[in-house]
């Protein structure tokens, strides 16, 4: 992974918002992610587990927020984790990136800052 990728020093995202997906992303219904990281919230729907309840911090993620991060599930996450970018990925603003990070005392990310790579087994969002 690319030194410059803000997410591996961040970890606001998953430590500010309900990560919430259809059940069928579960193992136990032939997806990829972990059943035992999840917790059901209505018949359809499922959420990590520390995500569905304030203070909110994804089960899946180590280390600390704003400093140095990793999601121990990476290759397992969900369609909200792998569609969530970072502002600025391909030179595109994210409001909810900015906010996650407001809310953990992190400025936001600038739009010069290089761009990089989401091809990383480490990375977070």
């Amino acid at each position: 992974m690319s030194d410059n990728n803000p997410c591996m020093t961040c970890g606001a995202c998953c430590a500010h918002f309900r990560v919430s997906f259809f059940w069928g992303e579960c193992t136990s219904s032939g997806g990829i992610v972990p059943d035992d990281l999840v917790v059901q919230i209505n018949p359809t729907r499922v959420a990590m587990i520390g995500t569905d309840a304030k203070p909110t911090r994804c089960i899946a993620l180590a280390g600390e927020v704003g400093s140095c991060v990793s999601c121990t599930i990476y290759e397992q996450r969900s369609t909200p984790c792998r569609e969530f970018d970072a502002a600025w990925v391909n030179g595109e603003a994210n409001p909810s990136c900015d906010a996650a990070r407001a809310a953990h005392g992190l400025p936001p990310l600038e739009a010069n800052e290089p761009l990089w790579p989401l091809e990383d087994d480490n990375a977070v969002a």
